[in-house]
């Protein structure tokens, strides 16, 4: 596969689109969503959209240059992008540094900008395993020369990113691995007996602190809905209040200190009550096109590496969305994750607009033969 010839090809026109379409209703919502609570805080109320239309039309600028630099020349990125990884997140570990976010320290506070280290995480977890399983696919169906490695690396910033504690984002990181690892070739066996032997852990840890209380709260919220109940209980108030049409954008009242963060992570939420259900459809049919052209982008790809770089930055983006949409919608236990395109944020856009420049970089080339 390594070796088929390539051509030049238009990029993904579908999922460009799909990107700019999304960042735009993104960007109409957090100025929606967050207005009211701009101007008590910093007596500006469009502090946070100044804020994400500068990072928007950055992430635009790193996206259309990664469109146009050849996606194989990230391969000898990969294994300085895990080590970078691994320093950021023990970085998070100094006081000074590690910036308390929600009851856990996911920001990495320079100063002049906080960044979300999990961010770059999950794309150096991608970059690394395509790479690492594409210069080793002749050893892909052994243990110990083929995936033992990057599993065990990825296990490693696993376990860093747990210490924060940031469940969500180590269930993206394993899944998305796992996945990786099967397409790149890797025995069944190898994979469900390594998913058997770390259950127990993950029940273990489910069941522990914080997260056996969220799970409490998602099977029962009201049991305790001034507490730990209140915020699912205001995300479905915000969706059935929004009937089929909504109630207008801009008139919602959940986003007036009912709902926790409506800018970030609950902002579909917002986009529920004020835009109804054609609201939320059209965003989750936007995401659906935008999934459905990543991955023919990774069928598509004219070699391994592209095709598990490409599948493994569509599974990022497909699982951040199915964990934030389900959540707010009281599906799943809440995560704390924010909604790619979305929400308010400048690592989460800046990461996003990056891997969507990575694939139509992918898209960009195709197989001759």
């Amino acid at each position: 596969m390594e070796s088929l010839p390539i051509s030049p090809k238009r990029h993904d026109i579908f999922l460009l689109i799909a990107t700019l379409i999304l960042v735009v209703i993104g960007t109409v919502m957090v100025y929606s969503s967050s207005a009211i609570m701009a101007m008590d805080r910093f007596h500006d109320g469009q502090y946070f959209l100044k804020r994400q239309i500068f990072f928007v039309v950055l992430g635009l600028g790193v996206m259309f240059f990664l469109l146009r630099v050849p996606y194989q020349t990230l391969r000898p990125f990969a294994y300085p992008a895990v080590i970078v990884s691994f320093v950021l997140l023990l970085l998070l570990f100094v006081p000074v540094l590690g910036k308390k976010v929600g009851g856990a320290v996911r920001w990495l506070n320079l100063g002049f900008i906080a960044f979300q280290v999990g961010e770059w995480v999950k794309f150096s977890v991608v970059l690394f395993l395509a790479f690492f399983m594409s210069r080793k696919r002749h050893y892909v169906k052994e243990f110990f020369r083929g995936i033992a490695v990057p599993l065990g690396i990825a296990a490693c910033l696993m376990g860093l990113i747990i210490l924060q504690p940031d469940f969500g984002t180590t269930a993206i990181i394993a899944v998305t691995t796992m996945i990786m690892l099967y397409l790149g070739g890797a025995r069944v066996l190898h994979l469900t007996s390594l998913a058997a032997l770390f259950a127990p852990f993950a029940v273990w840890a489910l069941c522990h602190g914080y997260r056996w209380e969220r799970l409490m709260t998602f099977l029962n919220p009201w049991s305790d809905p001034r507490g730990a109940g209140f915020q699912v209980i205001q995300s479905m108030i915000s969706f059935g209040s929004g009937g089929i049409f909504g109630v207008g954008v801009g008139d919602g009242m959940q986003k007036l200190y009912y709902l926790p963060e409506p800018h970030t992570d609950f902002i579909l939420a917002v986009i529920a009550e004020e835009g109804g259900f054609i609201g939320v459809s059209i965003v989750m049919g936007l995401y659906t096109l935008f999934i459905i052209r990543g991955f023919m982008i990774s069928f598509r790809a004219p070699d391994l590496f592209g095709m598990l770089l490409a599948a493994g930055l569509t599974l990022l983006f497909a699982l951040q969305i199915f964990i934030n949409s389900a959540g707010v919608m009281g599906l799943i236990p809440l995560k704390g994750l924010t909604l790619p395109f979305l929400s308010y944020g400048g690592s989460s856009l800046l990461m996003s607009f990056s891997m969507v420049g990575i694939l139509l970089s992918i898209s960009s080339q195709e197989k001759t033969s």
